[in-house]
């Protein structure tokens, strides 16, 4: 008979799949009435021109205006759009708000790297340090001027920007020196265990694993430099010399060391273990002025020889924010940024990251703005930054969306979700955005959010071209921290620990047992052990090569032996063989020889 139980359990999995399957066709049919929608023309459109999206009131311009009108020094961001571009209502963001962090979203190819760029160029101009990766190598144009050009000198002076060619003082860096720029490295104890266990893909119970590795590394005051010191850590401690120093600690079992080494030989294999080693890049370079002593210096990580391997990318900047968190001191709210750091495809950085990575995140992002540090995430839509992150995130500038499948119908729904209350239909505004437009909303002076507002962005005053390889290496031979940073070190770490312990283990053995010094007495240090140890092993592999050698032998005597008594017995038979056919042969002819003489004798 069966449970009614089953019934209920089978209707509540009925139902909730049913749930499903209408969210997905409400998001669809949102979607299509947006884009059914997208150019109704309005009859008293005001500026805007037959077919255009329904712009916003007089009234509600006029609040655009007043929400973007700060005393203070501020970013330009571009002009207001309703309709046309209203050069006479700029959308700006206070200097003094951008450590406040922000989010720059969009589909591919819709601006998001010259929005990156504009706000460096502004920012470097205003005095403020700067950090960005170019991964594509666009960004790396911020260090060559622009030029000039009748289509770009239109749009500019339709959103009321004066245009001029601009070099921004730029220095270059790149992983581990693949790449044009001075390499960045990080050593692997510096990197810490939550990070490389993201880039390595491990579980949370491997994670775990490879947090009690570090543990015992540090205590034990073994420097992990780079990957090789790594692997030799992780099969020492599941060796029988290791296992018994990690016995306080937990133990390692043998499956997850196997894990571990697995995904670190296949790292080293893909060429990545360049980015670790010494000298450790002290982060607080990236906050110095340009050689004028006006001017923010722009810090450009060149990553085009990594695009491969983007959870190393993207997990190296979070090392670097952290670094800077714990290297700068506390100094509150300032006029402006000591450093604004870029965080470019922000996405990579949070997929299947652990709660304990998650975690380490958010409080980076949350603290670090006490210590005068702004972040900016690049990513292509909000939903790709946990909501914890989000909410730290005071400036948004968000490009265009798109909303062709039922996943980005989500992504566009949840993206209005965000943003406060405006004049927009946002789901109809952010799918008809041209390429160098955005949804801007900021944090103003006293800390709350400006209106939404649809912007036409200035364009970039630097080249919008990369600049030429040979420019970027004359540039990076000439900057100070070549010196510093070119050449790598290599100083004694936990791998050469290791190989110098088993060399004199080896070294130290016989000696050892011809005085009897062989003990395992409390006072032997850990050296003393393990030296004790392999000798041991030595002499019980010596004593097993002995008894075999004997037991070989007695086989071989043995079989002798039994070989010889066989020929004995042998040599025997035939002998008596030998005898008893001479006797029988003798009897037959002494029989021949009487009866020849006895017979003759009766004749």
């Amino acid at each position: 008979m069966t449970d009614p139980q089953d019934h209920v359990v089978a209707a509540q999995k009925a139902l909730a799949e049913a749930q499903a399957a209408l969210a997905d066709a409400q998001a669809v049919a949102d979607a299509a009435v947006a884009a059914a929608t997208a150019w109704v023309p309005v009859a008293d459109a005001g500026s805007a021109a037959a077919g255009s999206p329904v712009p916003l009131t007089d009234a509600q311009v006029a609040i655009v205006r007043a929400g973007y009108t700060f005393d203070a020094p501020a970013i330009e961001m571009g002009a207001l759009v309703n309709g046309s571009a209203m050069p006479d209502v700029p959308v700006r963001i206070p200097i003094a708000m951008v450590n406040r962090h922000g989010l720059v979203a969009g589909a591919t190819g819709t601006g998001k790297t010259k929005t990156l760029q504009v706000l460096a160029e502004q920012l470097a101009s205003a005095g403020v340090p700067v950090f960005a990766a170019d991964i594509k190598g666009d960004l790396s144009g911020i260090a060559s001027a622009g030029v000039a050009n009748p289509k770009l000198l239109e749009r500019t002076a339709g959103i009321g920007q004066t245009w001029a060619p601009l070099a921004s003082p730029t220095e270059y860096f790149s992983l581990g020196g693949v790449g044009t720029g001075i390499p960045l490295r990080a050593s692997v104890t510096g990197f810490g265990y939550l990070l490389l266990s993201k880039v390595l893909g491990l579980n949370p119970t491997q994670e775990s694993s490879l947090g009690l590795v570090f543990h015992f590394a540090e205590q034990k005051q073994w420097p992990l430099i780079d990957i090789t010191d790594l692997r030799k850590v992780v099969k020492y401690l599941v060796s029988d010399e290791g296992k018994s120093e990690l016995d306080e600690l937990g133990g390692l079992s043998k499956a997850t060391a196997g894990v571990i080494l697995r995904e670190l030989i296949t790292f080293s294999d893909q060429g990545a273990d360049v980015f670790f080693g010494e000298p450790e890049i002290d982060v607080q370079k990236f906050l110095r002025m340009a050689p004028d002593g006006v001017r923010g210096l722009i810090s450009l990580m060149e990553v085009p020889g990594v695009q491969d391997k983007p959870e190393l990318f993207s997990t190296f900047l979070m090392w670097l924010l952290t670094e800077l968190y714990k290297a700068l001191p506390e100094v509150g709210d300032l006029p402006k940024p000591k450093l604004v750091f870029f965080f470019d495809e922000a996405h990579l950085l949070f997929n299947d990251a652990s709660k304990d990575f998650l975690q380490v995140i958010t409080q980076t992002v949350r603290l670090i703005r006490s210590k005068g540090v702004g972040i900016f995430f690049v990513t292509q839509t909000p939903k790709d930054v946990p909501g914890d992150v989000l909410a730290q995130l005071g400036s948004r500038i968000q490009h265009q969306l798109r909303a062709h499948t039922p996943d980005d119908a989500k992504a566009l729904k949840a993206t209005v979700s965000t943003y406060p209350s405006s004049g927009y239909d946002l789901a109809q505004v952010l799918q008809n955005l041209a390429t160098g437009e955005a949804i801007v909303t900021v944090m103003n002076e006293k800390g709350a959010p400006s209106p939404v507002a649809w912007t036409r962005l200035r364009a970039p005053q630097g080249s919008m071209s990369p600049t030429p390889v040979e420019q970027m290496a004359a540039a990076v031979a000439a900057s100070p921290l070549l010196a510093e940073y070119g050449t790598p070190i290599d100083r004694r770490s936990a791998g050469d620990i290791l190989d110098e312990r088993a060399r004199d283990a080896v070294a130290a053995a016989p000696a050892a047992l011809s005085a009897g010094q062989v003990s395992s007495g409390p006072t032997m240090t850990a050296e003393q052990k393990g030296a004790a140890a392999a000798q041991k092993q030595q002499q019980a592999q010596f004593e097993r090569l002995q008894k075999a050698a004997a037991a070989q032998a007695a086989r071989e005597a043995k079989a002798a032996q039994v070989a010889a008594d066989r020929a004995a017995r042998e040599k025997a038979r035939a002998e008596e063989r030998l005898r008893k056919q001479a006797v029988g042969a003798g009897v037959s002819i002494a029989r021949l020889v009487v009866g020849k003489l006895f017979g003759s004798t009766r004749r």
